[in-house]
């Protein structure tokens, strides 16, 4: 059974108290401080394990050595006890009306797909992120990389999905699977930076105002930028101090938008 729109909105409160919670660690120790069955729409991007010294890839229109950083670096065997570990710790605090959604790339996104089948996950979606403004390829002997995989999941078919709004805002036709959204210059240093329409879009579907939005790889924050925006709680999760300290000053700086609920104020922890 999906919990359909108008059904969801009763169990809602008029007035909402936002809580932004900033937690600097790893993301298996910091879940753990994190109450069972608490969160109501995890975004997750977790490390693809792409770099290495014999990978290339284009910056700037320049061959580049693809090195996105140390925590992006993994064997085979230690990518997939990590993300095993990561992905259990998540259906833990994953409600039992919640999502979660992984992006990845085709180095990723096999072994998430099997650990989801694994762990008992029920996989709703395999969302396509197409990016028509891809940048090139120096090379001539492979396609262009214009993709991404989300993997849409949760712990049973009981889970939330606004389908009135996704087909609201795709001009009044059931939305297809196949996203095009263009890839935008990133707003901060970080490497894997998403777009926010991106995270708009998921973050309206997957969850009511007043949930609570849950990103274990925060990175530069904009998961809980749009989060916040759009009138959700939301805890986020990043290792590297660097890039904590740009996300906590992005979240801080964000306007929650103005809406039919009447919002109280937003708590930081």
């Amino acid at each position: 059974m999906i919990i359909n729109e108008d059904a969801y909105m009763s169990l809602g409160k008029e007035k909402t108290t936002l809580k932004i919670t900033l937690k600097l660690g790893d993301c298996l120790k910091v879940m753990n401080e994190i109450s069972s069955e608490s969160i109501n729409l995890i975004f997750a991007d977790p490390p693809y394990n792409v770099s290495g010294k014999k990978h290339i890839s284009v910056k700037s229109g320049k061959r580049v050595v693809l090195d996105k950083g140390p925590w992006d670096k993994f064997s085979i065997d230690e990518y997939t006890r990590f993300s095993y570990e990561w992905l259990k710790a998540c259906k833990r605090v994953l409600s039992d009306y919640g999502t979660m959604w992984i992006s990845g790339t085709l180095h990723s996104y096999p072994t998430i797909g099997f650990l989801l089948k694994r762990l008992d996950f029920w996989i709703i979606n395999d969302v396509i992120w197409y990016k028509p403004n891809a940048p090139p390829l120096l090379s001539a002997n492979r396609f262009v990389p214009s993709t991404e995989l989300i993997w849409v999941a949760s712990k049973n078919k009981g889970y939330f999905f606004n389908y009135k709004l996704a087909k609201k805002m795709n001009e009044g036709k059931q939305m297809r699977n196949l996203w095009k959204i263009p890839a935008t210059r990133h707003k901060t240093k970080h490497p894997t930076e998403k777009p926010e329409p991106l995270l708009k879009r998921i973050i309206l579907i997957g969850s009511r105002q007043g949930d609570t939005v849950l990103d274990p790889f925060m990175g530069s924050g904009t998961t809980g930028v749009m989060a916040k925006r759009l009138s959700r709680s939301f805890i986020g999760i990043e290792k590297n101090e660097e890039y904590f300290k740009i996300a906590k000053q992005r979240i801080k700086k964000t306007k929650v938008l103005e809406n039919e609920i009447t919002l109280g104020l937003v708590k930081w922890v």
